[in-house]
């Protein structure tokens, strides 16, 4: 069965809409961007020896996602996010000595 694009993006959109839920657009923003650069940096270098941008053990958008159904998901989330952004910053400072 194919799908057409625009009814691809009328069911993506209705997706976001129910996920939203009460929230304001502008703030639902943060948290999907957010997500989004979790996502794309754990897939462009979890398991590489020297990137750019280190992913900790138990840090990537796979653990992320090992959470749906938690009852403190929100909570769990922001831990993963900080332990992704403690570990590049300690990086930062690291090369920025060198």
């Amino acid at each position: 069965m194919t799908i057409k694009k625009n009814e691809l993006y009328s069911s993506l959109w209705a997706s976001c809409d129910k996920l939203r839920g009460g929230m304001d657009a502008s703030q639902y923003k943060d948290y999907i961007l957010t997500l989004l650069f979790v996502k794309y940096v754990t897939d462009k270098f979890k398991g590489e020896m020297y990137a750019d941008i280190e992913i900790p053990q138990g840090g990537s958008f796979d653990d992320m996602v090992a959470l749906k159904g938690s009852k403190n998901i929100g909570e769990e989330m922001d831990k993963f996010i900080a332990k992704l952004a403690e570990e590049n910053d300690e990086q930062i400072s690291y090369n920025a000595r060198i």
